[in-house]
């Protein structure tokens, strides 16, 4: 659905020579000693149809700059972008706005509601930039305020409802138009902590319904591994890691990301795929867990036995899972005194 290839957003005098004199590929040292900002660098990634990618760092990483050059309200240095299949960066600034009116929904940290308009009025309001007649308005607000669970309150003004309240209007008027991706820039970071996780239900099960392309940023590794089918980690404008969450937490690539993943809750995220060795020895008659399934819902049966389980996937066999192993992956500890320890 978004495909994008060595994309470079840089600040600073006249940047595109500056690339050019650098055969499109400066070293960061080089860009810095030239007094230019990197914020996005040589940024390539792909967003399939239908999938969830996390855009994580922290601030200042270039994730939100990644976000505007992908719909191009910012326009990158160099690079390609192609959106469904249209070159974004060829485009016409008629067909930008086309675009951007009936092909992507954006919701932002700010919910940038209008105030003097109620809660209806604000979610149409893209149909009625469109010029899509009233009643039709109409009718599209009474979908999504059921969609979005504020049946009710079409005609309450954004004053009187609670931010988590607010923020449903704003994923409300991203989907007016019913967009083909959905850009998310921290849409939960200034709710509180138990608004945050309702809107985040929230969120997985209009998900669920919708099937939407989504590129969600967020700065919250715990965020992110809850609703992510696969995460970016930007650092300095460089993405320098993407993938599943447990392959994250697995198989860092640097220590910025091992950072990341320090404090997560291993059992959680970690699948017996992730963790499993070869069948080996274990027996015909072992136990069977699922290759997918997540560690915290299968250690109180491997931990009880003596011996390996198989794991299994599809029908087959693929690998043996060993208490130790469940031990190690989740406390860092595999020998027999650590192995007591962690199991008490």
């Amino acid at each position: 659905m978004i495909s994008c290839r060595d994309v470079w957003k840089l600040y600073g005098p006249d940047p595109e020579k500056f690339l050019q004199q650098h055969g499109g590929e400066p070293s960061i040292d080089a860009v810095k000693e030239s007094g230019y900002i990197p914020a996005v660098v040589s940024a390539s990634l792909d967003v399939m149809p239908g999938e969830i990618l996390v855009l994580m760092g922290l601030s200042g990483s270039g994730k939100s700059t990644l976000v505007r050059c992908l719909s191009r309200l910012i326009e990158p240095t160099s690079g390609s972008v192609h959106f469904g299949g249209v070159d974004l960066l060829a485009a016409s600034g008629k067909e930008l706005i086309n675009i951007r009116r009936h092909r992507m929904g954006m919701v932002f940290q700010h919910f940038a509601l209008f105030p003097h308009r109620t809660v209806a009025e604000n979610i149409v309001f893209p149909l009625e930039v469109q010029g899509v007649d009233s009643a039709t308005r109409q009718s599209r607000a009474d979908e999504i305020l059921t969609l979005v669970g504020l049946e009710g309150r079409g005609g309450y003004y954004p004053r009187e409802l609670s931010g988590g309240q607010q923020q449903r209007v704003g994923i409300g008027r991203s989907l007016a138009v019913e967009p083909d991706v959905w850009f998310l820039d921290e849409p939960f970071s200034a709710l509180d902590p138990l608004i945050r996780r309702e809107m985040q239900d929230e969120f997985l099960r209009l998900q669920s319904v919708l099937h939407k392309t989504i590129v969600f940023i967020t700065h919250d590794f715990s965020e992110a591994i809850r609703l992510a089918d696969r995460i970016a980690i930007l650092y300095e404008g460089q993405i320098v890691q993407i993938g599943r969450a447990e392959e994250l937490v697995t198989q860092p690539a640097t220590d910025y990301v091992r950072a990341f993943a320090r404090d997560v809750q291993r059992d959680r995220i970690l699948t017996a795929r992730s963790v499993m060795g070869d069948v080996g020895h274990a027996a015909a008659d072992a136990g069977t867990v699922d290759a997918g399934a997540v560690l915290r819902e299968i250690a109180p049966a491997v931990l009880a036995g003596t011996s390996p389980m198989l794991v299994v996937e599809d029908g087959a066999t693929v690998g043996s899972l060993t208490r130790d192993a469940v031990i190690d992956a989740v406390w860092g500890v595999s020998d027999s005194e650590g192995a007591d320890s962690g199991a008490r």
